[in-house]
């Protein structure tokens, strides 16, 4: 049984007390560096979280297919709707952590949007075990960790919740030692690792009042094996080993996301060039051309068509599809087949940019 949060002595050195100093105020950096427009920067940095977060579980999908399936376009196959349930958790979670303290309620509700589109049971999505649970092996007898029973679970997880509603503690090490104790209690029949990982950047923006969380995860992607040996060590009482390892996972996924919104505000100025530029038997555009104000829709938008376009902008759909078509002859997107509406319709182009792809598919912690 793993021992109360209430009870845990933390120990820190005073080398892992200045590695979690040093990744908070790296958390606090990435979130001034976000610009005013930070809706569309947040999407993808959430982006680059649940895509990490999917791909430790070993889901993956190709990232075009993944942005489909967030706007509810059945595309590709189905680990894409499974890793876009990962970003959808993310985002409410987010939404849920400045209005009110942590409750099970949360974990719960946040387990039912991951668990959408998985092959898991109905009777086990969104709602805590009632079977004893085990890690590894094919039985508890050959397992590397055994869960505690689950009439344990409610009592544990009541225990959890008081501690991130703690502000005594850092955030950092506090978001560490709340994933590390929900891995342990495993209340869930499956999902539990990505459930843990939304806890993360729920305690870190309630605490440091942020409004988009560093990618955690693709840090912990970068080094899988070293965050399952800080696990355990962690449920072998070594507190410190495991809390020095997270922060400087923390620290690299804010260094991260500074790198990841400088990549994207470079990459605008490149679209703005190409743009611009002169182009043989083609029309210079005028300034108030909608292909500029189409600019300002990506990166939110990963995929675009000629209904989205108008839609957000309120133009015509005429006009949309020429303001894409321009964006095409630039360089600035390419066309990526067609989707079908749900209604009545013919079919819409879709639109990508695969340099935006690229940064949404990647980890940028991944050498």
């Amino acid at each position: 049984m793993p021992t109360r949060l209430a009870e845990r002595d933390l120990a820190l050195t005073a080398d892992t007390v200045a590695r979690v100093a040093r990744a908070q105020a790296a958390v606090e950096q990435g979130a001034e560096t976000m610009p005013e427009d930070f809706a569309a920067l947040g999407r993808l940095v959430l982006r680059a979280e649940g895509v990490a977060s999917s791909f430790i579980e070993g889901v993956t999908a190709p990232v075009v297919d993944i942005v489909l399936a967030e706007a509810g376009v059945q595309a590709g196959p189905a680990a894409a709707a499974w890793v876009a349930a990962n970003l959808a958790a993310v985002s409410q979670a987010l939404d849920e952590a400045a209005a009110a303290p942590l409750a099970v309620e949360n974990l719960c509700r946040w387990h039912r949007t991951l668990m959408t589109g998985s092959p898991t049971p109905a009777r086990h999505v969104g709602v805590l075990r009632d079977e004893q649970g085990w890690i590894g092996g094919t039985s508890p007898l050959d397992a590397h960790l055994v869960t505690p029973p689950p009439e344990e679970v409610p009592a544990l997880l009541a225990d959890l919740v008081d501690y991130v509603s703690r502000d005594d503690i850092d955030p950092v090490s506090q978001a560490a030692v709340a994933h590390a104790q929900f891995e342990i209690i495993h209340p869930f029949a499956d999902g539990n690792g990505r459930v843990g990982r939304v806890l993360i950047a729920w305690v870190l923006v309630r605490r440091l009042a942020i409004v988009t969380p560093p990618p955690v995860s693709a840090s912990i992607a970068a080094d899988v094996g070293g965050y399952g040996a800080g696990l355990v060590l962690f449920r072998l009482g070594d507190h410190n080993t495991w809390v020095r390892w997270f922060a400087d996972a923390v620290w690299g996924a804010g260094r991260a996301q500074q790198e990841l919104v400088a990549a994207v505000e470079q990459m605008r100025v490149v679209w703005e060039e190409r743009l611009g530029a002169p182009r043989s038997g083609v029309r210079r555009l005028r300034s108030n051309a909608a292909a500029w104000r189409v600019l300002e829709l990506l990166p939110r938008h990963l995929v675009l068509t000629g209904p989205t376009v108008a839609a957000e902008l309120g133009i015509p759909l005429k006009s949309a599809v020429a303001a894409l078509r321009d964006l095409v002859d630039a360089s600035v997107l390419v066309e990526h087949g067609t989707v079908q509406p749900n209604g009545p319709g013919r079919p819409s182009r879709l639109y990508v940019s695969r340099e935006l792809l690229g940064l949404a598919g990647s980890n940028p912690l991944r050498a």
